[in-house]
């Protein structure tokens, strides 16, 4: 299942749908959607799946405002306004993506990133016709991109409705704050609450990520 254009305001409907349905399944994510209200996730990257997956590695392990200077100084090795192309990525020296803040372990995840793409062997378009673990598993095949990024992607590229990411420590954390665990529940714990959340888990991600960090992906 997806919400997508077609639904906008785009999601509205399907959003409140799954909001009337999760609050029904379960008491604290009632509790969360009375406290945080209406859904608003919207995607980030919408059809920009090569650009989606960029940002993502650029992102890895920084904090937002350090990885948005990054993201800003390598865009601005490219003189066109659009997002650099695989091919353009691959030209681009080593040194000058170092100079802009890149590790070389980044680069070596955009540069395989960027070959894949180049010659076909990942064309990220083609995603979208494929079930979500057989996604998440084609996506995992490219350095730097794990299970995480790959579950982000579903969620706010492809909109995929159904995606629960155990191991995202937002997650974990809002678990265990709405069902009042003493200690930061493990992934399977959280795997366990979200079967009730199905087949509406990535707008259940949704408010988990808004009741402990406020709305993300919000328009």
């Amino acid at each position: 299942m997806i919400f997508d254009d077609k639904s906008n305001v785009n999601t509205a409907g399907l959003l409140e749908t799954a909001a009337r349905e999760l609050a029904q399944a379960d008491q604290a994510m009632a509790a969360i959607i009375a406290r945080v209200g209406p859904c608003q996730l919207r995607l980030t990257w919408r059809s920009h799946y090569f650009r989606a997956l960029v940002e993502a590695i650029i992102y890895q392990q920084l904090s937002g405002k350090a990885a948005g200077t990054i993201l800003a100084r390598f865009r601005s090795l490219y003189s066109s306004r659009r997002f650099p192309t695989p091919e353009e990525i691959l030209a681009t020296p080593i040194r000058r993506l170092r100079a802009v803040g890149l590790s070389r372990q980044k680069i070596s995840y955009l540069k395989d990133l960027s070959e894949r793409a180049a010659n076909g062997s990942f064309p990220p378009r083609r995603l979208t016709s494929l079930e979500d673990e057989q996604i998440i598993a084609h996506l995992t095949e490219v350095k730097g991109i794990g299970r995480w990024t790959a579950e982000m992607f579903l969620i706010f590229c492809l909109g995929r409705a159904d995606v629960l990411s155990p191991s995202d420590l937002g997650i974990r954390k809002a678990v265990q704050k709405a069902y009042a665990y003493k200690s930061l529940p493990a992934p399977r714990t959280v795997e366990r609450h979200g079967r009730r959340w199905a087949p509406y888990r990535s707008i259940a991600c949704w408010y988990l990520w808004a009741s402990v960090d406020g709305p993300p992906g919000a328009a």
